[in-house]
Parts: C-alpha cells; sequence; structure tokens
C-alpha cells in the first residue's frame, strides 16, 4: 500500500503542532523546533498569496536552521479576516501549500514561519504594542492594490477615504493598516528605538515607493514632525512578486485529506514556479533571504515593470474575453490557440516595447513560460478572480501600456480590445444573457457607466481617475469604439478571429 492509499483509507489528521509529526511521510514538514522561532516580522494581509510566497521563503531558511528569529506574526487587520485568523490559530499556525504541477503531480508540504496570529479588531492596542516592541524588524504587507488609498489619476494619498477620515481623528483608535503601521512608528520614535522597515509586496509598480509615499502623507496629516522622521529613518524596499496562487476551493480541502491525510481548515495552493525580486534596503537587518531563492538587488523597477506588463496585463487580456467567451478557467482560455496568439501578440507587440532592458532576462522565453503557466489545468486559476478588483488593477498595469504606446506611436490595437472587454464584462450581462457578478470597490459606477454605452460609446473611457486623459485621444477611441462594437455585434470570440485588421492601427 502506498502512502497516498494509507491517507486515503484512513481518519485525516487534523493539522496542529501535537500532531503533524504524525501525518503521512508525503507530507513535508517543519523540521525545526518552532518553539525556537521568534516572529521579528509582522504582516499585515495573511491570505492566501503570503502564505505562498513570503512565508514560504522563511519556512525554506528556517528548515536550514538560518532564520530562527525571523519568525512571522500576522495580523487580520480587517472584519473578514476574523476567519483567517481563527482558522491558524486553531491549527497553532501551521498551514498546508499544496503545489500543483502542470501533469498532475502535487506536493504538500506543512509550513511552520506563522508562529503568531493577531486580530487586530479585537485589542487594537495589542496590535500597536506588538509594532512597538523592538523585537518587530520587518512590517509587511499584503493588503491588495486598492489598500494604499491612491488616486489613480493623480497618484496622490487619498485622505477622503471614510476609513482613512476616521483614522485621521485626533486620539482615534486604529482600524486601517496606515493607522496601525503609522502608531507604531511613533511609538517607536517616541521611545527612542530604530524603525522597523516597511516592505509592501503587493502587485503595484514601485510598491515600496507607493508605501512611502502614501504612509508618509497619512503620518504628516496626524504629525508633521513624525512623517519628518519616516522620511529620514523608515526604509520601504521596492520588490516584485510572483506566483499564481488561485483562491481555495473546498475541492482543495477535501483532496488535501483524501490524498495527503491532512484534514487542513484553510489550505493553500499554487503554481510550481516562484519568484522575488526585492531591494536590499533595510533600516533594522533581515533574514537571509538570498538564501532561499530571492534575488536581492539594487533597482527592481526593470523586473517589476516586466511582471506588470506581461504577466499581470495578459491576466487582464484573457480573463474578460475568455469570461465573454464562455470560458470560466484561465487554463481553459490558454490551452485555445485563438487566445494565445491573441496574448502572445499583445506581450511581444504592446507590452514588451514599454519596458526597459530587464537584466538577465530572455524577455520572448519569459512570455512563452508565461502561456505554459497559465495553461497548467492543475490550478484552477478562475476567470472570475483575475476579473474583480478591475479598476484597481487595469489603471495600473495596462493604461501605462496605453499611454506609453501613445506617446511612441506604438501599437495599441490590442490593449484598446482588453479595455473594451472590461467594459463589456462591467455591463453584467455575459453572451447567453447569463447575469455576471462583477467584483470590484466601485463597482456601482462601472456598471453604471457600462450601461451608458448603447447611447455614448465613451461612456466607460470618460471616469479619468481611471483611464487619464484617453478619452481625449482620438486614436485610442477610434479603436476602442471599433472594438466594442465588435463585441457587442459578433461576441468575444469572432471579435478575436478578425481583430487581426486592427492591431497595427
Amino acid at each position: 500500500m502506498t502512502n497516498s492509499d494509507a491517507a486515503a483509507s484512513s481518519t485525516p489528521i487534523p493539522l496542529s503542532q501535537s500532531t503533524y509529526a504524525a501525518l503521512p511521510t508525503e507530507v513535508s514538514r517543519p523540521g525545526y523546533d518552532r518553539a525556537k522561532v521568534t516572529a521579528s516580522i509582522v504582516h499585515f494581509g495573511v491570505g492566501g498569496f503570503h502564505r505562498a510566497h513570503q512565508a514560504m521563503y522563511v519556512d525554506r531558511l528556517l528548515e536550514d536552521g538560518l532564520a530562527l528569529d525571523w519568525g512571522i506574526c500576522g495580523v487580520g487587520a480587517l472584519p473578514q479576516d476574523r476567519r483567517i485568523v481563527d482558522t491558524l490559530n486553531a491549527q497553532d499556525g501551521l498551514y498546508t501549500l499544496v503545489v500543483k504541477h502542470p501533469d498532475g503531480h502535487r506536493e504538500a508540504r506543512v509550513v511552520g514561519s506563522i508562529v503568531e496570529m493577531m486580530f487586530a479588531p479585537d485589542d487594537p492596542q495589542a496590535v500597536v504594542d506588538r509594532l512597538a516592541d523592538p523585537r518587530t524588524r520587518i512590517v509587511s504587507l499584503t493588503i491588495t492594490e486598492g489598500g494604499y488609498v491612491v488616486n489613480q489619476v493623480t497618484g496622490e494619498f487619498d485622505a477622503d477615504d471614510p476609513a482613512i477620515r476616521a483614522d485621521l481623528e485626533a486620539g482615534a483608535v486604529p482600524r486601517t493598516v496606515f493607522g496601525y503601521v503609522v502608531a507604531g512608528l511613533a511609538a517607536r520614535r517616541d521611545a527612542g528605538q530604530a524603525p522597523f522597515t516597511v516592505m509592501s509586496c503587493d502587485n503595484l509598480p514601485g510598491n515600496g515607493d507607493v508605501a512611502r509615499r502614501m504612509m508618509t502623507a497619512f503620518a504628516r496629516l496626524k504629525d508633521p514632525s513624525l512623517a519628518d522622521w519616516m522620511d529620514e529613518h523608515v526604509s520601504f524596499p521596492n520588490c516584485m512578486v510572483d506566483r499564481i496562487t488561485p483562491v481555495t476551493a473546498l475541492e482543495d480541502i477535501d483532496r488535501l485529506a483524501d490524498e495527503f491525510g491532512v484534514a487542513d481548515g484553510w489550505p493553500v495552493v499554487c503554481e510550481p514556479f516562484t519568484q522575488w525580486v526585492l531591494e536590499d534596503h533595510f533600516t533594522d537587518g533581515r533574514p537571509p533571504f538570498e538564501q532561499a531563492g530571492v534575488q536581492l538587488v539594487d533597482d527592481v523597477v526593470p523586473y517589476e515593470l516586466m511582471k506588470l506588463r506581461l504577466l499581470n496585463a495578459s491576466h487582464q487580456a484573457l480573463c474578460y474575453l475568455g469570461y465573454l467567451a464562455d470560458y470560466r478557467y484561465a487554463h481553459e482560455v490558454c490551452q485555445d490557440p485563438l487566445f494565445v496568439d491573441f496574448l502572445l501578440g499583445y506581450m511581444e507587440h504592446e507590452g514588451s516595447p514599454t519596458l526597459p532592458e530587464v537584466p538577465g532576462v530572455d524577455l520572448d522565453a519569459y512570455r512563452h513560460e508565461l502561456i505554459e503557466r497559465f495553461a497548467n489545468p492543475e490550478v484552477r486559476d478562475t476567470l472570475a478572480r483575475l476579473c474583480a478588483e478591475s479598476s484597481d488593477r487595469i489603471p495600473k498595469w495596462l493604461v501605462p501600456v496605453i499611454n506609453r504606446n501613445l506617446e511612441t506611436g506604438g501599437e495599441i490595437g490590442r490593449s484598446a480590445l482588453v479595455v473594451a472587454s472590461w467594459a463589456r464584462y462591467a455591463e453584467g450581462t455575459d453572451e447567453q444573457g447569463e447575469p455576471i457578478e462583477v467584483v470590484d470597490r466601485i463597482k456601482d459606477r462601472v456598471m453604471a457607466a457600462a450601461a451608458r454605452q448603447g447611447e455614448d460609446p465613451l461612456a466607460f473611457l470618460r471616469d479619468r481617475d481611471l483611464f487619464g486623459g484617453l478619452v481625449d485621444d482620438e486614436r485610442f477611441t477610434a479603436v476602442f469604439t471599433d472594438a466594442l462594437s465588435a463585441l457587442h455585434e459578433k461576441g468575444a470570440r469572432e471579435t478575436l478571429q478578425s481583430w487581426s485588421t486592427r492591431v497595427t492601427t
């Protein structure tokens, strides 16, 4: 009997510190003594990506005995974070990372790098105290692209956000990540302690620079002298992070129990590929990340732009068109030659020409590797996930490509079709007349604009917070309106088939 057969024939073992040593031998598990791990990293946003990426890298170091003083304290700051906090606390911070290979092979690893979990709304002061504690040397963030409270067009801090306004009140108890981080830094400054490094791991161009500008702007409204101190003393390194990590499905939980004998309330599934390119700018030390496979560089911008404008923008290029064409998973789209040709055409002729030189990277090989990654049938990344929160994604990932190509006379046809496909998707019904569940922080606004397209074909583009001045560019609007009309009249698939005549416009 194989280990898998044994796992399937027995009762799954609930994951915890006291039970994980008894898991089937096919399940890799920490070989280090977790009782000796202390948390010097406080992380806000313990979602799937953090657990498939940063926490995994720290776990690698712990396994090699290299970073026992660099464990992770996870913090849930939002009401909806209670479930992940409760789940991980019930499992002593342990969870299973399942790597899905294209051939169907799966690897399961119990990750032990998260040694504390806190739910901030239950005790906000405890979180501030944890940040003020000299043990905390890095505060890392995966709070989504929209979590940085940035005006999409001006790039400035949006102090009118209701949650931010509440945190700016005199004597306010923190409710946002901004409130917690700045309160922690204020306490350290007042105590004469060195500040922690703030390390953003979100998919934003210049994520560290954005975190610096936004958090310093928040601090300046609270205490201008604190903002000056932050400018002088706090490091905000930029980084590029990459690993496709779909939402964990009930099927993933059941399959982990059936195949590996692990009862895990919230495992994480991901692709085999992983990359982390990180600027080596830290205030108070760091783990030896390079020994876990992290690329430490002086300037992350070329790698970051490559990922955002090729991988992330290509996700947008496939998700709306794919959904309208009645696909529901990324791998289905990327096993269709029509869509593959469109994606490779976007990457080669529109995305790549806007990039600076990327040291050590063969862009043609990278583009084809992306298609292979997207086509992994085991990952089962849903188009609904990729279509979500478009208003935080398209302006950061695709609009800069369009603007650059308009400036240089480059190709814009494929990018215009992607924007048009978002506009069509935001109408809220698919090509079969079935409702689409649009998920976006400004859902009502984008859907209202999409609803006006019958009377005003440029209604969607008129939102300058999302698209800047694209509505004023006659070259772009001509292609966009043709694309939108084609999507309405022909549907996504037939539009793609005929679009080659417009891509060099």
